[in-house]
């Protein structure tokens, strides 16, 4: 199948283009590079089969030609990363708004299979844990910066949607959660790999508030196995979770990276306000419901967050963090 990947160069897209590549399938890559690297391509371009074209999804009539070109698509380019967002709010809207809808039209118009990652902002500071696809959106105020790339995937969405409804697109959408593994950068904020990088340096890990918000994460390679899974399923105008299994404090975490990587770090807190700004506000808990998608395709993510902990600590022993 020819497929095309935007921001396929990406920390997942990456990943997921290494599966189809694997897998036997034709990939054109569309990227930026503003936030990834070619060289995450490395293996996958040493394939005849995978090509790397270096633009904007704002490029309509580059996306135009590229989905002209090939039989399905997966949609990941995105401006990204908490830090990113809150110092450029206007880029994150601009490509997460109007880049999607170029992509999605252009693949309706086409009427191919198309799948979309969205991510677990979408529930914003809901309470209701562990989150569920149809469950409610419970955001900050739309003067705070730091909801933009919620409402802006929330309007992907909803455009995934309506194409499916009115115009027939072949659509399904898979929301991403705490995606962690190899090629992720500490850059813009991810977690993992910063205090990795911190831990394997005997420098201080820095935890972003008091430490006791909990998250749950998910190993690159579960992640991408979903999407595969997903995007050649008969499944289509439905949203998915995607994470991993097993809460874990943000302070438990730094604890553990240390512990896990044998190192002398210490751990400091500091202010949100501080790290974000005066007034930012986060998510507590963020536990996705993931039985949906296993009942569905029967996925399940099979990698401990010791085994993600390890691999980030190798890829960063042998190449440094990717940024």
């Amino acid at each position: 199948m020819k497929i095309l990947v935007t921001g396929g160069a990406g920390f997942v897209g990456s990943h997921l283009v290494d599966l189809l590549i694997a897998d036997g399938h034709h990939i054109t890559v569309l990227d930026d590079l503003s936030t990834s690297q070619a060289k995450n391509l490395a293996g996958a371009l040493e394939s005849p089969h995978c090509t790397l074209v270096q633009g904007s999804i704002l490029d309509v009539a580059l996306v135009e030609k590229l989905v002209g070109e090939v039989d399905g698509c997966f949609h990941l380019a995105a401006a990204l990363g908490v830090e990113r967002i809150i110092e450029r709010p206007l880029e994150s809207l601009e490509i997460n708004v109007r880049g999607s809808e170029i992509v999605l039209r252009a693949c309706a118009a086409r009427g191919i299979r198309t799948l979309v990652t969205s991510t677990s902002e979408i529930y914003g500071k809901s309470e209701d844990i562990p989150l569920q696809e149809d469950g409610d959106r419970v955001l900050g105020s739309p003067l705070k910066s730091r909801w933009t790339y919620s409402a802006a995937k929330a309007l992907e969405e909803a455009y995934a949607i309506i194409l499916h409804q009115q115009e027939g697109l072949p659509v399904v959408i898979a929301r991403l959660f705490n995606t962690v593994g190899p090629r992720q950068t500490g850059a813009y904020g991810m977690v993992i790999p910063r205090f990795v990088k911190a831990a394997l340096e005997g420098e201080t890990l820095r935890i972003h508030g008091d430490g006791t918000q909990s998250r749950v994460f998910c190993h690159v390679t579960d992640a991408v196995r979903a999407l595969n899974g997903l995007f050649f399923s008969d499944i289509s105008g439905d949203v998915f979770n995607v994470g991993g299994v097993g809460e874990i404090s943000i302070a438990e975490l730094a604890q553990k990276v240390i512990s896990q990587t044998h190192s002398s770090s210490h751990v400091e807190l500091i202010p949100y306000a501080e790290a974000y700004g005066t007034g930012f506000e986060d998510m507590q808990r963020r536990v996705p419901d993931i039985s949906k998608i296993n009942r569905a395709i029967g996925w399940k993510p099979e990698i401990s967050l010791e085994g993600i902990i390890d691999d980030v600590a190798s890829f960063i022993s042998t190449h440094g963090d990717s940024q």
